[in-house]
């Protein structure tokens, strides 16, 4: 890259080119975001990241957040959330997966302050560190479903969204019983979507746990965790 030129300002310019201006309103209000988008859909972002993110080797983690946190904290647009996000998950990154990099994400989600990006860390980069190191995590886990922040309170939920074999039934359990009495949509919606996740894998485990805890879970949480089960 060019002296002088950031990693960031690459991501943009390359943005930009793909930016359909005339999609922008529609994706900011369907999204209910604050933050502009340039109008950049999914498939093309990624393919803008997959090339431009393909030459990066990082030696250690320290450089990786780093460029990371500089694509995300100088972020004009929403997509460029979504790219940082795409970053943290570079195969390079793989090893990075550790408690180290915990204070990154919980940056993301606190300042990302909504479902989208949310939900594309805490199922994939909190459980990446999860099935690192399991003891430590499960202990910050279980401290973040009763955390003050919803977006974090979200995060203790969805981290086993996609466990299937490996999910540990009785941190699912805790992460979601600090907020059975929600009234919180998204938290309701999430523990819904974990428990319709795992039903795919233990129907009969999703069945017993939604009938023992019928009186607390919301209908929107019985319905979600039910939806495939008839």
């Amino acid at each position: 890259m060019k002296c002088g030129v950031t990693l960031s300002d690459h991501l943009r310019a390359r943005l930009e080119k793909q930016a359909d201006p005339n999609r922008a309103p529609a994706m900011q209000a369907y999204m209910k975001s604050p933050m502009p988008f340039l109008g950049v859909g999914t498939p093309e972002r990624r393919r803008v990241t997959k090339i431009l993110f393909a030459p990066l080797i990082y030696g250690e983690p320290a450089a990786w957040r780093a460029d990371v946190l500089q694509i995300w904290r100088g972020a004009r647009y929403r997509e460029e959330l979504y790219a940082a996000i795409d970053l943290a998950g570079i195969r390079p990154a793989r090893p990075f997966q550790r408690m180290e990099a915990l204070p990154l994400y919980r940056e993301m989600i606190i300042s990302g302050n909504w479902w989208d990006t949310t939900d594309a860390i805490a199922p994939h980069r909190l459980f990446d560190i999860l099935m690192a190191e399991r003891d430590a995590m499960s202990r910050v886990l279980l401290a973040w479903a009763s955390d003050d922040n919803l977006w974090i309170r979200r995060s203790a939920i969805l981290c086993q969204m996609l466990a299937k074999d490996a999910m540990d039934i009785p941190l699912l359990e805790a992460c979601i019983a600090p907020s059975l009495d929600s009234k919180e949509f998204f938290l309701r919606k999430a523990i819904g979507w974990v428990l319709r996740h795992y039903a795919r894998t233990n129907p009969d485990y999703v069945r017993v746990y939604v009938a023992a805890n019928a009186q607390r879970l919301s209908s929107l949480s019985k319905r979600e965790a039910l939806k495939h089960l008839g």
